[in-house]
C-alpha cells in the first residue's frame, strides 16, 4: 500500500512538473549573474572555478569513499586493516588543500585589489541613505536628487491598496529617480548614510558596500552595456527596508550629457573649450536683471504640492490619512505639534525628534517642499488650523 502511494505521489509531482508553464521554467536561476562590468564577470570567473575545483574535490572524494564501501564489504571477505596513524596521508591531506587554497587565492587577491582600486575615476557621485530612500550628489556636474521607491510600487504595497502588485511593472524594483551614469566611464562612489546601516547593492555591477553614518567607503564601476539595473539595499534598515530599490541606468555619452543638460548641471569640458566659454560670456552684452521672486506659493498650490510630497516621504509612517502607527510613529491628526506653534511644526520637519523615530528631513528636501509638507498636514488629514508656510518661513529655521 505504502510503495503504491508513494507511486501514486510521485507521478503526480512529475506530471505537475511538466505541466508548468515554459516561461516560469525560463526564469529559474540558480546561478549568479554575469554582470555588465569587469568586476562582475572576474567575480563571475573566480565563482566558477571554485565551483568547478569543488566538483572535482567531491568526485574524488565521494569516489574514493564509495569504492572503498564497495570493494571492501564484509560479504567479500575483506578484514578491517589495524591501524591507527600514516604519516604520508597527513602530509597529502595537508599539502594538497595549501596548494588548492593558494591556487585559488591569488586570483581572489587579484581581483579583490581590483575592485578597491577607486583611482582615475571619470566622475564621482556621492551615494547617501535615508530610511527609506538614496541620495544621489554628482560631484562634478552639480546635481543632487533623492531616489526612492516608484509611486506606483508604494500604492500597490499598502494593505488594502486594492492593486494587483503583479501588474506593476517592477513591483518594487522601481524608483522615481534612478542614478543615470554614461556607459565605458569609470564611476566611483563614495558611500555614506544619514540615520543607519544601509548596504547599496546591484547584482549587475558585481559590487555593495554598506553605507555607514559618520564614514565615507568608496566602490566603482565602470558598465559597457547601455541599459537599466537593479538593486536593492542589502542591509536590514528599518521596518521599509523591503522598499528601499537602487535602480542604475546607464546610456551614452551624448543621452548622458542631455540628461545632464536637462536637470541643469554641467558636464566637464576641457580647458580650451572652458576658456573659450568664458570669453565668449566676458564679449556678451550684460543681461537684463531678473524679476523679483514671488513672495509665496499659493495656499491652493501648496496644499497640491505638499499631498504629493507628504505621499512620498511621509506616508510610509504617518499613514496616508495621517492615523499614523502608534506608538513608533504617532498620529498627525489632531497631533499638537500639527495643530500648535508651526515654528514648532517646521523645525521637527526639518531636524526631527532625537531618540524617536522620527527623522530629520531637512538635509532631504527644501524649503519649498517642507512648507508644502506643513501647510498640507495642518490642514488635511483631519486638521484644519488655517495657517500656512512659506519657503522664507523655512529657510529661517534652518
Amino acid at each position: 500500500m505504502t510503495i503504491k502511494w508513494c507511486k501514486a505521489a510521485l507521478g503526480s509531482v512529475l506530471g505537475a512538473m511538466l505541466l508548468l508553464p515554459l516561461t516560469a521554467l525560463a526564469d529559474w536561476e540558480l546561478n549568479m549573474p554575469v554582470g555588465v562590468t569587469q568586476i562582475s564577470r572576474e567575480v563571475y570567473d573566480l565563482h566558477m572555478l571554485i565551483f568547478y575545483v569543488c566538483c572535482v574535490i567531491a568526485v574524488i572524494v565521494f569516489g574514493a569513499m564509495f569504492y572503498s564501501v564497495f570493494m571492501h564489504r564484509k560479504s567479500r571477505g575483506v578484514e578491517a586493516s589495524q591501524f591507527h596513524h600514516s604519516t604520508a596521508a597527513e602530509i597529502i591531506w595537508t599539502i594538497i588543500p595549501f596548494v588548492i587554497l593558494v591556487a585559488m587565492a591569488i586570483p581572489a587577491a587579484g581581483t579583490l585589489i581590483m575592485m578597491e582600486d577607486t583611482s582615475n575615476a571619470d566622475m564621482t557621485i556621492k551615494v547617501t541613505g535615508y530610511q527609506w530612500k538614496w541620495q544621489y550628489t554628482y560631484l562634478d556636474e552639480g546635481i543632487d536628487f533623492m531616489s526612492a521607491l516608484h509611486p506606483d510600487s508604494d500604492r500597490a504595497r499598502r494593505t488594502g491598496s486594492g492593486i494587483d502588485p503583479n501588474s506593476v511593472p517592477n513591483y518594487l524594483l522601481e524608483v522615481d529617480n534612478p542614478l543615470v551614469v554614461p556607459v565605458n566611464k569609470k564611476v566611483r562612489i563614495l558611500l555614506t548614510a544619514n540615520d543607519v546601516i544601509h548596504a547599496w547593492w546591484v547584482p549587475a555591477i558585481g559590487t555593495k558596500k554598506d553605507a555607514v553614518p559618520g564614514y565615507i567607503n568608496e566602490l566603482w564601476f565602470n558598465i559597457d552595456t547601455p541599459g537599466v539595473y537593479r538593486g536593492q539595499c542589502a542591509e536590514l534598515c528599518g521596518r521599509d527596508h523591503g522598499f528601499m530599490p537602487v535602480v542604475i541606468r546607464a546610456v551614452e555619452q551624448a543621452e548622458y550629457e542631455a540628461w545632464v543638460a536637462a536637470q541643469g548641471g554641467t558636464t566637464q569640458v576641457a580647458d580650451a573649450q572652458v576658456a573659450a566659454a568664458t570669453d565668449a560670456v566676458a564679449d556678451a552684452p550684460a543681461a537684463p536683471a531678473e524679476e523679483a521672486a514671488p513672495a509665496g506659493l499659493t495656499r491652493e498650490a501648496l496644499m497640491a504640492r505638499g499631498e504629493a510630497e507628504y505621499n512620498k516621504y511621509c506616508s510610509a509612517c504617518h499613514k496616508a490619512d495621517g492615523a499614523g502607527m502608534p506608538p513608533a510613529f504617532p498620529p498627525l491628526t489632531g497631533s499638537p505639534v500639527t495643530l500648535g506653534d508651526i515654528n514648532v511644526h517646521i523645525d521637527m520637519v526639518l531636524k526631527g525628534k532625537k531618540g524617536t523615530a522620527m527623522a530629520a528631513f531637512g538635509s532631504q528636501l527644501d524649503d519649498e517642499q517642507v512648507a508644502a509638507i506643513v501647510t498640507y498636514e495642518r490642514n488635511a488629514l483631519g486638521n484644519s488650523v488655517g495657517d500656512q508656510a512659506q519657503a522664507a518661513d523655512v529657510a529661517a529655521r534652518r
